[in-house]
């Protein structure tokens, strides 16, 4: 009998079904795979699970037992945990007391941080795991927050693990450790469900991988018995996947970007870029790599304004743009996907049709004389959304309605739309699934034919060697290295990433 069975498994939500009669079953001791599109069903199926939704239909049986998982506080009981894909951090706590929370030992009235911090430091010791335990989460970066939520869950003893695409946000050698310690946990007893649109960390780590498309279970697979491209077609079909004109030439193009001599520095006094110095050329894709937390998104704040450097220049189509707001920046031909679409790109309050017409709602045809023409609005909204693929109930419905793949659709929507001059894309296809990533990076390409500069910032290697001319490597807001991609080899860039190279800057 299985540790876990959900049989009959339908939840409803208006104008979808997000499941559809699922059944699904997790061995004891096993790490069980769960792939699919977004917008498949996998994270409602672990939300029901974990007690976050209920289901309109179906049963669910642990141990073999029948259980009924009304909130995240029953599943905690019954031993199950979930890491989302958004931490369920307090990050003005530090890394312990967000770990004990609600389970804290005590001393009389008190918390007892002495025992809480044995406890916590031969949990650590046993899986490998680095954290500082006193640091705030805020100050975490977030591989690290990733392993303070996983740490939760193993403090309150958590049997059966639910880990929502768990190396979206992580670098890959943070990856690999992670990889690394769920095999250690399953050896230790512990029961994983592994959710991931990576085929590749589906087929190193998982035994078993159930596939799910449009709400229904496609098929269920021993690893052994499957490889990559099956899965691939289960889930969505074939895909053709994007590869980089090694006869891209950009050498000779004028420059699009120029930063030069930047150096950041908080009210403190602490420097968080130093000396930056590159450029970007017009057609032009200029990776940026590094570990999460080395800059990246400091410098991301200082090229769209909301950061004004100490020193150095910024230039843009020969403007300088060093000190100009946002505002006027986009007026000179920038547009920006930023690296958290929730929080940075969108309001998710507001309808779809707001949201594709947020950063230029104020210009005609969309408005004359101070009023909105909701006719030319209505005419470009639809446009996008039909040649974007945005699947949105409709222009009024609010953002938060959409799936992650669709949000980001939306965003990348609105900031190409007018074709800019500079695009700046930090972590385009984080989270995303196998054809919704394939057409955002065929579109990146695109627009870089189209003479469009693109910085591409991200932490997957892979992508950046698909998709980038020229690669930089951030390091603790220094560049540690500089060359172009044909020249560059993963090792190397790792080696950069880790700090060995600052004495050989090219």
């Amino acid at each position: 009998m299985a540790y876990l069975e959900m049989r009959g498994i339908t939840k409803r939500f208006p104008g979808v079904v997000a499941n559809d009669q699922v059944d699904f079953s997790v061995e004891e001791r096993e790490i069980h795979a769960l792939v699919g599109e977004n917008g498949a069903g996998k994270t409602t199926l672990m939300r029901i699970l974990y007690g976050m939704e209920n289901p309109d239909e179906g049963t669910i049986r642990l141990g073999g037992r029948v259980v009924h998982i009304p909130t995240p506080q029953a599943a905690i009981r019954l031993g199950i945990g979930m890491v989302h894909q958004h931490f369920q951090l307090v990050p003005s706590l530090t890394a312990l007391e967000n770990i004990v929370l609600n389970q804290e030992p005590r001393r009389g009235l008190l918390l007892d941080r002495r025992r809480a911090r044995q406890d916590l430091e031969a949990l650590i010791e046993r899986l490998g795991l680095e954290v500082e335990l006193q640091a705030r989460v805020a100050n975490l970066s977030v591989g690290e927050q990733q392993r303070v939520e996983i740490l939760k869950l193993l403090y309150r003893d958590a049997r059966l693990i639910i880990l929502d695409e768990p190396t979206s946000v992580l670098t890959p050698q943070e990856t690999h450790a992670l990889l690394a310690m769920l095999k250690r946990l399953k050896e230790e007893g512990r029961t994983i469900i592994f959710i991931s649109h990576k085929l590749s960390e589906v087929m190193e780590i998982a035994d078993r991988v159930t596939v799910l498309r449009r709400g229904k279970v496609v098929g269920v697979r021993p690893i052994a018995a499957t490889h990559e491209r099956e899965l691939a077609r289960m889930m969505v079909g074939e895909v053709a996947t994007v590869t980089r004109s090694m006869n891209r030439v950009v050498e000779e193009a004028p420059s699009t970007l120029i930063v030069q001599d930047i150096e950041l520095a908080e009210a403190s006094g602490r420097i968080l870029l130093k000396d930056l110095s590159f450029e970007v050329r017009r057609g032009e894709i200029l990776g940026v790599a590094g570990v999460e937390g080395n800059g990246q998104q400091e410098l991301v704040e200082l090229l769209v304004g909301l950061r004004f450097p100490r020193k150095g220049r910024i230039w843009l189509d020969g403007k300088d743009i060093t000190f100009m707001s946002v505002r006027e920046r986009r007026r000179c031909g920038l547009a920006v996907i930023p690296p958290d679409r929730l929080h940075e790109g969108l309001s998710l309050s507001s309808p779809v049709w707001a949201n594709l017409v947020a950063t230029r709602y104020d210009l005609p045809p969309f408005s004359r004389w101070g009023v909105l023409d909701r006719a030319a609005i209505q005419t470009h909204v639809a446009r996008l959304i039909r040649e974007f693929e945005v699947m949105a109930p409709g222009i009024e419905a609010p953002a938060s309605t959409l799936s992650g793949g669709n949000l980001q659709r939306l965003i990348i929507a609105r900031e190409v739309s007018t074709i800019p001059r500079l695009l700046i894309a930090a972590h385009p296809t984080r989270g995303l699934d196998m054809r919704a990533t394939q057409s955002i990076r065929r579109l990146l390409l695109d627009l870089a034919n189209q003479g469009v500069a693109v910085l591409l910032i991200s932490t997957d290697l892979d992508e950046l060697f698909v998709l980038a001319d020229r690669m930089l490597v951030l390091y603790r807001g220094e560049i540690a290295g500089s060359l172009p991609v044909s020249q560059a080899d993963p090792e190397w860039i790792g080696l950069l990433m880790a700090g060995h190279g600052l004495d050989r800057r090219s």
